[in-house]
């Protein structure tokens, strides 16, 4: 786990999770000539994909549905199934969604599964870290996927990301948002915060929540897309590619009413996700305070 930073404020997200949560399972290494083969074809594959790039990052209409087959194929080239339950997403003017979070891989994940927009409405944004927003690799995503960077360890630039959320809410746009406000591995996960969902009360857009779990072929929980403490993206992608397996599973649960109370709000949505309890033995037990 990263050591915190002096500058860092009190109300900082923080996980107890750290690399050492992270566990890539199966024995790989007993099998280096299938994993490099499967490497080089996921690789090669995308590579082909990348002059996809520039044509669904234009201005075009129906650029959503073709940002959405994008993601999809990232995906599959990652080795990462995806499914869906719990009934469909609904496509809704101006929806807020709400997930939990793990990994940079999430926002590929959800975009891959969010309903295509409007033929000429914009395509969903997500509230992202900005650093890891600032890697190169994740600004060449950007430029399909809308990203609304939020500094966490700043506390004045939070009412501005709000302002533009409900900005992009009152103009009929889909807006994914992780309240938890950093990543988890998987076995073990925090709060919500409150903050995400103002922008839900003062638009009165409704709020949907995702509950997202990553797992291995056999069933298992996988914290494989785990992206936590002093990792680096170059070796979660690493991690993705060797694994054999990967399964996305996103429920899609009730929609919440935004009403007038985040916190209120921020409860509903959490506990809708939060079905059954996760933890796991390295992690100490947290009471889920809300805070502002």
């Amino acid at each position: 786990m990263s050591t915190p930073n002096a500058r860092d404020h009190a109300w900082l997200p923080r996980a107890s999770c750290d690399v050492g949560c992270l566990r890539a399972g199966g024995s790989e290494a007993s099998r280096r000539l299938i994993v490099a083969l499967r490497v080089t074809v996921r690789a090669s594959l995308g590579l082909l994909f990348a002059p996809a790039l520039l044509l669904v990052a234009l201005p075009v209409p129906g650029r959503s549905r073709a940002k959405r087959i994008y993601c999809r194929m990232l995906l599959w080239c990652l080795g990462v199934r995806v499914t869906v339950s719990g009934g469909p997403i609904r496509n809704l003017p101006g929806m807020l969604v709400v997930s939990d979070h793990m990994s940079w891989l999430d926002i590929v994940t959800i975009a891959a599964v969010l309903p295509a927009t409007r033929w000429r409405a914009a395509p969903a944004s997500f509230v992202g870290r900005a650093d890891v927003a600032a890697n190169l690799i994740v600004r060449m995503m950007a430029c399909i996927i809308k990203v609304i960077p939020i500094e966490r360890g700043s506390l004045r630039q939070l009412p501005g990301v709000v302002d533009a959320v409900a900005a992009r809410l009152r103009a009929g746009q889909t807006v994914v948002a992780f309240p938890e406000g950093t990543t988890w591995c998987g076995l073990a996960s925090g709060p919500f915060y409150p903050a995400m969902f103002q922008a839900a009360v003062d638009t009165g857009r409704p709020v949907q929540p995702l509950r997202l779990r990553y797992h291995h072929r056999d069933g298992r929980v996988s914290t494989v897309p785990a992206y936590i403490g002093d990792d680096t993206l170059l070796r979660s992608i690493g991690r993705l590619l060797v694994a054999r397996r990967t399964v996305a599973r996103v429920y899609v649960e009730s929609l919440q009413l935004p009403g007038d109370d985040r916190r209120e709000l921020a409860r509903r949505c959490q506990a809708a996700i939060r079905m059954k309890a996760t933890s796991h033995p390295g992690h100490g037990q947290r009471r889920p305070v809300l805070a502002s």
